[in-house]
């Protein structure tokens, strides 16, 4: 049995174990996570050096080989025999080489099926905007950003290009064109690929992580010159969110690009998965919504208001994490104790769920 023949069955295994994740570290048999919880595969022995190094090559073009040895770490998308496709990163620790894989569903699921508040698919029917799906690393972002572009590829004609690093959901076409640029192998880097991008005639642009200053200027800019962008960034909510955008920049330029988020901010959606009553894990999602008295807010700097605007902003979309949370405990889909412990302002989440009760 070669060492991809030994891989794929171990993929294969992890799939029919419903697995999430599957980590390969030296010194332990590889690892699955299930619902949340990190199971050895059974009969499995302890990875070697060797073999980690060696799967590592063998998933990797010369290329990406190449890139690994000088960088240190990688991204890529890996397809298995059987069609199914992973997320994965190999990466060096105490000198030695681990994998990480994400399981990546064949499946784009709809807002619905996600359970994601309605008022996201409001985003998709704008010609022009700023949305940005933010949360902490592994919380469904990517999930609903293809859950979006979907939605519009279903519905309407428009160009959608994505920038993405690696590649996780691949779209058939349907009312739309989408083309779909992958990191490295189809473009140079994130700024590089969204500045090519703004003259390639598109209606929709996706860029999946924004890291860099020129990147965020260049989607802001897109979403103000007639472009509809939709991006992911890793913050917690919507007030942090806006102050990540505009920290990243010189103090010189911060006035102005809160003017320029203030013009074209559609909204952000904050999200967190939670551990669900029947297993699996379920979506709680902020939304903000950017109406005057929040665009304002974002012109003026005065961010720390811009939870209190979420809380009573019902009446157009808004929801704020905590009642979100309280909504899915409400309706016994996750426990009173595992919303609390994953809100960030719990002793409010107390007071709402005392009021339920």
């Amino acid at each position: 049995m070669t060492i991809l023949d030994k891989f794929e069955n171990w993929l294969k295994q992890a799939l029919a174990a419903e697995a999430s994740d599957i980590h390969f570290t030296v010194g332990h048999p590889p690892i699955l996570r299930i619902v949340g919880q990190l199971i050895p595969l059974p009969e499995t022995d302890s990875l070697t050096a060797d073999y980690t190094e060696e799967l590592s090559r063998a998933l990797m073009s010369e290329d990406q080989y190449k890139l690994f040895l000088k960088k240190k770490d990688i991204d890529f998308s890996y397809r298995s025999l059987e069609g199914t496709r992973f997320r994965t990163n190999v990466f060096y620790q105490r000198g030695q080489v681990s994998l990480a894989l994400r399981v990546i569903s064949g499946k784009i699921k709809t807002i619905e099926e996600l359970n994601l508040p309605l008022i996201l698919k409001e985003f998709t029917h704008n010609a022009q905007g700023f949305v940005l799906i933010t949360g902490a690393s592994s919380q469904g972002k990517s999930t609903t950003l293809a859950a979006l572009v979907n939605e519009i590829n279903q519905r309407q004609s428009k160009h959608i290009i994505t920038i993405e690093d690696p590649i996780e959901y691949v779209f058939e076409d349907q009312c739309s064109i989408i083309a779909q640029r992958e990191i490295s192998s189809d473009a140079i880097s994130f700024p590089r690929a969204l500045r090519s991008t703004l003259r390639e005639d598109p209606d929709v642009i996706v860029v999946g992580e924004m890291r860099d200053l020129e990147t965020i200027a260049t989607a802001i800019t897109a979403a103000e010159t007639g472009h509809l962008v939709f991006a992911t960034l890793h913050t917690n909510d919507a007030a942090q969110t806006i102050h990540r955008l505009a920290d990243v920049f010189p103090a010189a330029q911060q006035n102005q690009i809160r003017a320029q988020l203030a013009g074209s901010l559609l909204g952000i959606a904050s999200q967190r998965l939670i551990p669900g009553r029947n297993g699996g894990f379920i979506p709680a999602c902020e939304v903000l919504i950017n109406t005057s008295a929040v665009s304002n807010l974002i012109r003026k700097n005065d961010i720390a208001q811009i939870p209190l605007v979420i809380q009573t902003g019902a009446n157009v979309g808004m929801i704020s994490m905590n009642q979100s949370l309280a909504n899915l405990v409400d309706q016994g889909q996750i426990a009173p104790e595992k919303a609390l412990a994953y809100s960030l302002r719990p002793n409010e989440l107390r007071d709402i769920l005392i009021r339920l009760s």
